[in-house]
């Protein structure tokens, strides 16, 4: 069994008029390193049926659907934003598979 550690470093509340601001701050080392372990261990051979494409944290996931104005239920929506995101060269750290899907 894997123990599941928090990635949130702090966490702070402020207040603005009526309005409540919650801002997080997420340690986002844990998947730049899964990513580099993955590709040196992962066996992401040519032709094959499994393909391990990047490691994603929850956090980082829930940013891109909130700045894509997608709703969690949505999997199709979900299933564009992940590739998109995956696919660009921003992100390209947290890739372990270098092919196109």
């Amino acid at each position: 069994m894997t123990a599941v550690h928090s990635t949130k470093i702090s966490e702070k509340i402020t207040f603005d008029d009526d309005k409540v601001i919650f801002k997080r701050t997420h340690d986002a080392s844990h998947m730049l390193e899964d990513a580099k372990f993955s590709r040196e261990h992962s066996p992401n051979a040519f032709a094959s049926d499994y393909k391990l494409v990047g490691h994603v944290d929850m956090a980082l996931l829930g940013n891109w659907l909130r700045e894509a104005g997608v709703q969690w239920s949505d999997t199709q929506a979900v299933k564009d934003v992940i590739k998109r995101k995956m696919m660009s060269n921003e992100f390209s750290a947290l890739r372990v598979w270098k092919g196109s899907y």
